[in-house]
């Protein structure tokens, strides 16, 4: 079991940079920002995820830019989130004494997080208290760029350089000569700071613990619907949070990661941008977060999807937060990446590909949509035929697949399978609704379709499904989800197999999976990458529904094992020194939590 391990550590930097286990997320439904173990927040992009960082040190130590509260001095510390909310606690201590930081993007009092309204009061509040003995404690904000700072009203208001329409304004409960301070303090003395955008609060009583006394119950509040009995509980709780954290609260979506260019693996130029929304993340967080209670985020998160898709008339792959085109893909040279791995990447080149397994993930969503109580008008449902019909050829077509390869186009099994996907969900959505128009025929070329995929994507000497319809007995870790979206019973002896042949032949040990090997796989780039969390828990659902419980039970248990001492997720993890990679915290990672956990509880539930 997960154990929150809160225990002081030293505190680590490899060429300037933190590990990402050493960080927590704190979350406003707006943005996020991500706060290390020495009391450093090097990542926060206003007013939006999707904006230009204020502080990206994360990406460039040096020149990123960072807002750090922290002692003199500094040997050790540890970190830990207040129970059931976004609100981070680092405790540091120095040579002389030991202080408290607490952390949040403040929420406003009395609001309700499964509304879609906004939440947020557009405030960062940062506030150290001096436990024991005595602390040099220094306080210094460093947009990205620099920026200029004058005194104003109650506290100094800061326009950074880079954002010059962004316009910041900073208090403290002590004099700021400038953007750098130092201040001297005693067991029991208390420093709080509070950076404000957009509306300023700078004429309301200054009652920090009050704004966080407010967001932590505002946390709790949320917290009351999560209905959960099952392994790790306390792992699933926090997961839940965090993809709540990843989710903008007014618009529904979800972005796959609040960070951008986090490299997997060190070294390497798989450098993405994540601080958007894929309709397939949205999908799987849609399963996560229904079965455990969280109906209002799911509901959300499927009418954002058909909104997008309606709006644009046709399917994207992702989308900025508010159902835009994703800015396309540049390289930032002011910046040396995350330990010196370039390149920086602002958008993401993905967002263009054809990857036919939207079609599935679209029609799955109005499927879902209709069960949770929601209505389909007539307008939109022509669009999700018309999606069904465009389904029933396009799978026969190459495209870039789940993994979004950058090399020659393939007609690749998974996306045949969500292909299946549209049909049967159109065709059962023809049949609720009493509309027929084509539902005959999507059920029966889904069937065929269904059959297909057993059939061409066999290898017989390999004794297993592959990753292309042209078989070749290539492999790949997306076939494990076949029988998560009901293209393949996870019992048929062909998917048996599979699963064997995966759990073997992918294997990066101890329980971590690749997504494929590069050996036999070329996807455009070089290098190779870390096992990919999600694959294995994927692993995890498919011995359960197989009924080989106890090998699903300990498998989850050692993944559930190499979560942060915060319980988070990256993208990534490195099979040989357990480190994190890639993006981080992965909204993927925590669905896997999630939905693992519950099928595993069900599983247990229908065994005893």
């Amino acid at each position: 079991m997960h154990g929150f391990d809160q225990t002081f550590r030293p505190v680590r930097r490899r060429e300037g940079y933190l590990p990402l286990e050493d960080m927590g997320l704190i979350g406003d439904g707006t943005t996020a920002a991500l706060v290390g173990l020495d009391g450093s927040i090097e990542w926060m992009c206003l007013p939006r995820f999707d904006a230009d960082p204020l502080f990206c040190g994360l990406l460039d130590h040096a020149r990123g830019g960072h807002f750090t509260l922290a002692p003199e001095d500094l040997v050790e510390a540890r970190q830990r989130y207040e129970p059931d909310t976004g609100v981070l606690i680092t405790e540091l201590r120095s040579s002389t004494g030991l202080v408290r930081v607490t952390d949040a993007l403040a929420l406003r009092s009395g609001a309700d997080l499964t509304d879609d309204t906004p939440a947020d009061r557009c405030e960062l509040v940062r506030s150290a208290v001096v436990l024991a003995g005595s602390v040099r404690l220094q306080a210094e904000l460093e947009p990205r760029g620099g920026a200029q700072a004058q005194a104003l009203f109650s506290g100094l208001e800061v326009r950074p350089s880079r954002q010059p329409r962004l316009r910041l304004h900073l208090r403290s409960n002590y004099p700021l000569t400038g953007l750098h301070n130092t201040y001297d303090l005693q067991q029991g003395e208390r420093l709080d700071l509070v950076l404000s955008w957009g509306r300023f609060h700078r004429h309301h009583r200054f009652d920090t613990e009050a704004t966080l006394q407010g967001t932590a119950e505002a946390w709790r509040r949320w917290m009351k619907h999560f209905d959960y009995t099952g392994p790790e509980e306390p792992l699933v709780r926090r997961a839940a949070i965090t993809l709540k954290l990843c989710d903008d609260w007014v618009n529904g979506s979800l972005v796959a990661a609040p960070t951008s260019s986090l490299p997997a693996p060190i070294g390497g130029i798989r450098n993405w941008d994540y601080r958007y929304t894929w309709i397939r993340d949205a999908a799987f967080a849609v399963f996560a977060l229904r079965r455990i209670g969280f109906r209002g985020e799911a509901d959300a998160f499927l009418g954002w999807v058909l909104d997008a898709f309606e709006y644009r008339g046709r399917p994207r792959i992702m989308y900025d937060v508010r159902g835009g085109l994703v800015p396309e893909e540049i390289k930032d040279g002011g910046l040396e990446g995350y330990r010196r791995c370039a390149p920086v990447r602002w958008g993401n080149g993905a967002a263009n590909q054809r990857q036919h397994d939207v079609y599935g993930e679209i029609l799955d969503c109005a499927d879902q949509w209709l069960l949770s109580g929601g209505e389909i008008q007539p307008a939109l449902w022509a669009s999700l035929a018309g999606l069904a019909d465009t389904a029933e050829q396009a799978w026969r077509q190459p495209d870039q697949g789940i993994w979004e390869v950058r090399s020659n186009a393939r007609v690749f099994t998974y996306s045949a399978g969500l292909c299946h996907v549209a049909l049967d969900r159109a065709a059962q959505i023809g049949q609720r609704l009493g509309l027929p128009r084509g539902a005959a025929r999507w059920r029966a070329s889904a069937d065929q379709l269904r059959q297909l995929v057993l059939e061409q994507s066999w290898d017989e000497g390999a004794q297993s499904l592959s990753a292309h319809l042209d078989g070749g007995g290539t492999l790949d870790a997306s076939l494990l989800a076949l029988p998560l979206r009901h293209v393949v019973p996870a019992g048929h002896p062909r998917m048996v197999a599979t699963v064997k042949a995966i759990a073997e032949r992918l294997s990066a040990g101890d329980g971590l999976l690749y997504r494929y090997s590069h050996e036999e796989t070329s996807d455009g780039l070089p290098g190779d990458e870390g096992a990919f969390v999600l694959c294995s828990f994927w692993l995890v659902d498919n011995l359960a529904a197989q009924g080989r419980l106890e090998e699903a039970e300990e498998l989850y248990a050692s993944l559930c094992a190499r979560a942060s001492p915060l319980g988070l997720m990256s993208e990534q993890i490195h099979p040989s020194t357990g480190e994190f990679m890639g993006n981080f915290p992965q909204a993927f990672s925590h669905i896997g939590i999630i939905a693992s956990g519950v099928n595993l509880a069900r599983a247990r539930a229908g065994a005893s």
